[in-house]
């Protein structure tokens, strides 16, 4: 049996956004609809200190998404990338799990990438 280990996340959930987004012609230029979730794993233990500075402020991981957002990026992936990258710069965080989903890039369907990156 696997040995289970004490673990922190924080996460922002339907963070919903305009993005300046896609590859072909007709997206250049537009803002789309990103629906963002991301989950943080902290080192920390803990929230028992009741501090701001033993956990992530999710108006900061909040706004990292939004400069993101207003920087045109051609792929869903590399959006992902980026956000997850910031993500893992910030105090605290050892990994990070970004799912993004992009509503009108299919229709009738919902497209998305998903990512998980840890930090070394």
């Amino acid at each position: 049996m696997t040995e289970l280990r004490p673990y922190s996340r924080v996460f922002l959930r339907a963070l919903t956004l305009d993005a300046h987004i896609g590859y072909y012609a007709h997206e250049k230029g537009v803002t789309q609809p990103l629906v963002v979730d991301v989950e943080l794993t902290l080192a920390g233990e803990s929230f028992g200190r009741d501090d701001i500075h033993g956990t992530v402020d999710y108006d900061r991981v909040a706004k990292i998404a939004r400069e993101l957002a207003g920087e045109h990026v051609d792929l869903l992936e590399t959006f992902a990338e980026r956000l997850a990258t910031r993500c893992l710069a910030l105090g605290l965080v050892k990994a990070v799990r970004v799912h993004i989903e992009k509503p009108r890039a299919v229709p009738e369907a919902m497209a998305g990438v998903e990512i998980v990156r840890v930090k070394d």
